[in-house]
């Protein structure tokens, strides 16, 4: 009844005698209890026979994160079941390490439908949110979120949604903007601190691939040889992000916006963290709140960081990072293209002034990525000049990993023994503990 923001995309409220379901912060007249049910996710929602409210855009909340004991699992499983394009349900399986019968009961059990209805719902409601955010055409739309044919997308929305593509648009507004920008908004849980986040991110920003202002981040980036430029410009009043994003083909949209709600850290729910880290032993006085995991843009990209990054600081790694780019980089008009890992291994380096065996390991780190796949974690370690602190921060800033404590980093360590913490009470969002403690030790540096 509150309209509490950082209650968004924790719960749905779904009115029995409308068959609407809501986000808790929508505006609309609150109805009674006794008409009410409650559904942890979107999904279930539309599963049980509820349409999402045109006002409030239930498809727009945040994720909510389901990183507690053995749902880890049903976590990755979401992200995996919401790429697009769709994989089988057995290759999903398949990625997670576990069986198919096994991923079927745990999803029928903590979402309440079958994996291959999940894929669908999250797929319909990503089209939702493009036909109602962007202007883009409607055969477009049904071409990004993977359908195979027009008649194919209308009857999925009318079948979900209990509406047409069409009627989707109505109390859509016509955009003066270019035909070839793509709008949407990407939401976070209050609170965010921004200012840090932006802070990180500028510090490490890379000449004429990155961009950071006061209240936007944009980049030029390339997901799997589709070439595209994003900004991310931030509305605090509306607790989102306005994104522009142009690409040369339309079929990476979804990935792309993945990608940024990664770097962003939107999904992450402030009040569960901070729960964590109070189990930890961490004073409640001293945390940082909207704390938020700012990441790379894959994890090729943080590799290259993290090794040019080694026992030199963040300034010095970021010069020889821009060298590499200069060098290395594919430009575009105003901006560069981060380079290759075929450039990069093709290059003897010879332009970077560091230890040749740090060269050595840029080189073997990219080599890993020729053939498009991501290397396993024994495949990095292998690579010589690449030890556990350098793996460990790859997980947390490339694969975006909020379980990852640093417990070999001087500065945690002297940090956790000042608080005479347990770390491992903070699990699964270790990650954030490492980072507060960070935070901790540069407010009383600069005190």
């Amino acid at each position: 009844m509150s309209r509490d923001p950082r209650f968004d995309g924790r719960f749905f409220v779904a009115v029995k005698t409308t068959g609407i379901f809501c986000r808790p912060i929508c505006p609309a007249r609150l109805p009674q209890e006794k008409n009410v049910d409650y559904y942890t996710t979107a999904a279930q929602a539309v599963n049980e026979g509820f349409r999402p409210c045109l006002r409030c855009r239930p498809d727009s909340a945040p994720l909510s994160p389901a990183w507690e004991g053995s749902k880890a699992t049903l976590a990755r499983a979401q992200k995996l079941l919401s790429e697009i394009p769709l994989q089988s349900v057995a290759r999903v399986a398949e990625r997670l390490g576990i069986g198919e019968r096994y991923l079927h009961s745990l999803v029928t059990k903590h979402i309440g439908c079958s994996p291959k209805q999940y894929q669908d719902i999250q797929r319909v409601l990503f089209a939702k949110q493009l036909l109602q955010q962007s202007r883009l055409p409607v055969g477009d739309i049904a071409f990004i979120a993977g359908y195979e044919s027009m008649r194919q997308f209308q009857r999925a929305v009318k079948q979900y949604l209990k509406v047409t593509p069409s009627d989707m648009r109505k109390n859509t507004s016509p955009s003066t903007e270019l035909k070839t920008d793509i709008h949407v908004s990407i939401h976070f849980r209050p609170p965010y601190d921004w200012d840090k986040v932006r802070e990180f991110l500028a510090l490490r920003a890379m000449h004429g691939v990155e961009d950071v202002t006061l209240n936007s981040y944009a980049r030029y980036f390339i997901h799997e040889g589709v070439k595209g430029y994003l900004k991310a410009t931030i509305n605090p009043d509306k607790n989102r992000f306005d994104v522009v994003i142009r690409v040369d083909d339309l079929k990476i949209i979804h990935a792309v916006i993945t990608a940024l709600k990664g770097m962003l850290d939107t999904d992450a729910d402030p009040m569960m963290i901070r729960q964590s880290l109070i189990a930890s032993g961490y004073p409640a006085a001293d945390i940082c709140e909207g704390l938020r995991l700012p990441t790379t843009w894959n994890v090729f990209e943080s590799g290259c960081r993290a090794i040019l990054g080694q026992q030199v600081s963040v300034k010095a790694a970021v010069g020889q990072l821009n060298k590499v780019i200069e060098a290395l980089g594919e430009q575009y008009q105003s901006g560069v293209y981060f380079p290759s890992p075929e450039a990069i291994a093709a290059s003897d380096l010879s332009f970077l002034r560091m230890p040749s065996r740090r060269k050595e390991a840029l080189k073997a780190f990219a080599e890993l990525f020729l053939h498009g796949a991501t290397p396993s974690h024994d495949d990095i370690l292998d690579i010589k000049g690449i030890g556990g602190w350098t793996l460990d921060y790859l997980k947390m800033r490339g694969e975006r990993n909020p379980d990852v404590y640093l417990a070999g980093d001087l500065i945690v360590k002297k940090m956790a023994q000042a608080y005479n913490l347990v770390p491992d009470a903070a699990a699964p969002w270790r990650s954030y503990l490492t980072l507060q403690l960070w935070e901790r030790y540069n407010i009383q540096v600069q005190q």
